[in-house]
């Protein structure tokens, strides 16, 4: 059987890295897979690169000029939608022509057209696409937050400014609704949160939707003495070390308001804690916090299973996720998590035996999760659950599976 992943990028953005993941754990277990990216950053040899960088910055510019015409030259929410209105030619490559499945995953700006999409369809091959995000079932947006108009048909959508019962949400609703009608299409989503979603909308009738987590290689995120890592870190053995991972401190999704307001209300109780930032811009972050802190600044993916192993607690606090990496990473290092309930985090964390899932948008409830994590809890017990939960539902062979079993029969 041969497989076909297309993906914007191979390892740059936790879409891209999970199905990198998950060409890996089928490669493994004894699968022939290729990856077609607009944009390579691995030096993988069966990840192949298409369109070239003139004609992806092209097809990049184009989409979101004609969204920022459309939203009536306003660059409030640019990024929040994507209209698929051009993107790269694959059903004419090579990879695409012998493939028996093409598997779709993230393909937004400037990867894959609606058109394109619709040609993949027509093939006759058998197409699986796994959504990180809501954008396959939706007109334009990729997190709908409270709107329900995509269980219809979309219109008047509260991401753009020029909002109509025929605005362009609706437009590109109503071509989706055409496109897939060019054959069927197996819908996998990473949680149960975005499968019970997707079900809603009209887009996904006549077509199956299933859930099917990420996976993850236990042998690379595994725990390690934390002591040992420690001090190859440079970091102090005395400390309660909580752990915060920023892509993008800016980005208001990512909760940092409120991992800020429970640092404070932390400081009101006896503590021996430093704050662990990884990523870049986390001096934007140092800034906000009441509590000690040190930044790591960038850490390449190969050290951060070291980061992980430093920590006592791993926290989230995004206010939109789907299936995060960043928590199956830290639970297969052994490190307990703390984040909101939303999304599929708490189909991850499970509520006081790996972690602590905190009611949504509560700065104080996280304080606590993260007061209890680390001076009220079982560590020990705590950290064992994470690394079970880990390999008894995340682990390649287990995830292979069941893409497999997809594959056969749909």
């Amino acid at each position: 059987m041969n497989i076909l992943i297309i993906s914007t990028s191979d390892i740059h953005g936790g879409a891209a890295i999970a199905a990198f993941r998950l060409m890996k754990a089928l490669q493994t277990h004894g699968e022939n897979v290729k990856m077609l990216v607009r944009d390579k950053y691995s030096d993988d040899e069966n990840v192949v690169q298409v369109g070239s960088k003139a004609r992806n910055k092209w097809n990049f510019v184009w989409e979101r000029g004609r969204i920022f015409l459309g939203n009536r030259l306003s660059r409030e929410n640019l990024f929040d939608v994507s209209i698929a209105n051009t993107g790269v030619s694959v059903t004419e490559h090579p990879e695409f022509i012998k493939a028996d499945i093409i598997h779709l995953h993230w393909i937004n700006q400037g990867m894959l057209s609606l058109d394109e999409i619709g040609k993949i369809l027509a093939s006759g091959k058998k197409v699986v696409w796994t959504m990180h995000d809501m954008w396959a079932f939706t007109g334009i947006c990729h997190h709908a937050s409270a709107c329900k108009n995509y269980e219809k048909s979309c219109g008047s959508c509260p991401y753009l400014a020029s909002a109509s019962r025929n605005d362009l949400s609706h437009q590109v609703f109503f071509k989706k609704q055409e496109i897939y009608k060019n054959g069927k299409i197996t819908f996998v989503a990473c949680s149960n949160w975005l499968k019970e979603l997707a079900e809603k909308s009209s887009l996904t009738r006549g077509h199956s939707v299933v859930s099917v987590p990420n996976p993850i290689d236990t042998k690379i995120y595994f725990p390690k003495d934390k002591t040992q890592v420690r001090q190859k870190l440079n970091l102090p053995i005395d400390k309660e070390i909580v752990l915060f991972a920023a892509v993008k401190a800016s980005d208001p999704r990512k909760g940092i308001d409120y991992l800020a307001e429970a640092a404070r209300l932390m400081t009101q109780h006896p503590n021996n804690v430093l704050f662990l930032i990884a990523g870049n811009r986390g001096e934007e972050i140092e800034k906000q916090l009441s509590l000690p802190s040190h930044n790591l600044g960038f850490v390449s993916s190969e050290k951060m299973p070291e980061v992980y192993n430093a920590a006592d607690v791993f926290v989230t606090p995004s206010l939109q996720e789907n299936l995060p990496n960043t928590i199956m990473e830290a639970m297969a290092c052994g490190t307990p998590c703390v984040g909101f309930n939303i999304g599929g985090i708490p189909e991850m964390i499970s509520h006081g035996k790996n972690g602590y899932v905190a009611a949504y948008k509560s700065a104080d409830d996280l304080a606590h999760g993260l007061l209890w994590t680390l001076y009220q809890a079982d560590s020990e017990t705590l950290s064992a659950n994470a690394r079970e939960k880990v390999l008894a539902e995340y682990s390649q062979q287990k995830i292979a599976d069941q893409y497999k079993e997809i594959y056969a029969n749909g």
